[in-house]
C-alpha cells in the first residue's frame, strides 16, 4: 500500500531525475557547440552518467508507486539550455564560454541534491542512493570546474 510519504518521497525523486534530464540536454547542447575532441568525450561521459542515475531514479519512483517523469525537465533546466543558445550566438564555440554554462548546470545539479538531502522525511536508503548520486555528480561538477579554470 503506498502511503503519503512514498508519495513525498517519489515527488523528490522526480524533482532530482528531471534536474537529471536537464544535464543530459545540457550535455548534447554542449557537445554540439565545442569542436574539442576532449570536450565531446567528456560531455558524452556525463550524459551517460545521468542517463544511468535516470535509470536508477526511474526504478525506485516505481517501486514507490509512483509514475516517473520520463523525459521531463525543469523550468530551470530550460532556462539554462536557453541561456546556452545565447551564450553560443555571442561567442561561438567558445571554449571558456560552454565551460561555464556547464559549471552553472552542474551547480544547478548540486543545488537540488542539496534541497533533497536537507528534507528530514526521506527515507534513510533513499538518503543513502541520493548522497551516493550527488557524490557522483560533484565529481563532475569539479571536472569541469577544473577545466574552466584551467581555460585562457
Amino acid at each position: 500500500m503506498k502511503t503519503e510519504n512514498d508519495n513525498h518521497t517519489a515527488e523528490v525523486l522526480n524533482d532530482l531525475l528531471k534536474i537529471n534530464n536537464d544535464r543530459i540536454e545540457g550535455y548534447k547542447k554542449a557537445n554540439k557547440e565545442t569542436e574539442d575532441e576532449d570536450l565531446k568525450n567528456l560531455f558524452e561521459d556525463m550524459e551517460e552518467e545521468s542517463e544511468e542515475i535516470v535509470n536508477t531514479l526511474t526504478k525506485e519512483i516505481a517501486q514507490l508507486g509512483g509514475t516517473p517523469d520520463a523525459g521531463e525537465t525543469t523550468n530551470a533546466g530550460k532556462i539554462y539550455r536557453a541561456w546556452m543558445d545565447v551564450k553560443a550566438t555571442f561567442n561561438g564555440k567558445d571554449r571558456k564560454g560552454i565551460l561555464n554554462a556547464c559549471e552553472f548546470g552542474e551547480d544547478a545539479a548540486q543545488k537540488a541534491y542539496n534541497t533533497a538531502l536537507s528534507d528530514s522525511d526521506l527515507p534513510s536508503g533513499i538518503k543513502a542512493l541520493i548522497t551516493s548520486q550527488q557524490i557522483e555528480l560533484k565529481v563532475s561538477h569539479d571536472s569541469i570546474k577544473k577545466l574552466r579554470d584551467v581555460t585562457k
